[in-house]
């Protein structure tokens, strides 16, 4: 083999590599750094729910639990979100199966406990909600591997962020994901599975 034959094998060897590193990054951050058979998902936080409540991973435990993250301004992807997810909860309930339903902020700044209470009140009752300091809000979603980036300036700024719904089994472990406008039926079997657990 000539020199530009090594070298281009060469290359295409660290191209390889590098590829492998970045799936197994994208693998890894996407999935919170955790693996499901470790326990309860994400990390540990202290924030507050709707109601001003203290609220802790602890919370996530004792019964399966669907758990978006979004915020009050979003136009579309949020409410369509807390909507099913609120529809799927009232059906469960109807056939004795149970399901919490978690809506965290990635817009702590606007998104207060007040505003919150209103905004998932207006979508489900039983809907939990939840926002705290913006460092706090920060280090969970770092935890869960959620991306939020704020989206312009002034009053009328958005937010980019994960449209992922994560599903948690009764000890808070990762059970699966929905995602953004999955199919009804699809969506349904995976919550069917994860209230069977």
């Amino acid at each position: 083999m000539n020199s530009v034959s090594i070298l281009r094998m060469g290359l295409w060897a660290l191209v390889a590599l590098l590829v492998g590193a970045v799936v197994a990054l994208v693998f890894l951050y996407g999935q919170g750094g955790r693996n499901t058979a470790e326990g309860p998902f994400g990390t540990p936080f202290a924030l507050v729910d709707q109601n001003g409540a203290a609220i802790t991973e602890a919370d996530l435990t004792g019964k399966p639990s669907a758990v978006f993250f979004g915020f009050t301004h979003c136009p579309e992807v949020c409410p369509t979100t807390l909507y099913e997810l609120a529809g799927y909860q009232r059906q469960l309930k109807q056939e004795g199966k149970d399901l919490r339903v978690v809506f965290v902020t990635v817009d702590p700044e606007r998104d207060t406990p007040e505003i919150l209470k209103d905004y998932v009140e207006a979508i489900g009752a039983d809907i939990t909600a939840i926002t705290g300091a913006p460092d706090e809000i920060a280090a969970m979603l770092r935890g869960w591997g959620v991306y939020s980036a704020k989206v312009g300036d002034g009053p009328d700024y958005s937010m980019d962020h994960t449209a992922t719904t994560f599903l948690l089994d009764a000890d808070g472990a990762l059970a699966g994901t929905l995602a953004y406008g999955e199919k009804s039926d699809t969506a349904r079997a995976k919550l069917d599975r994860l209230v069977g657990l």
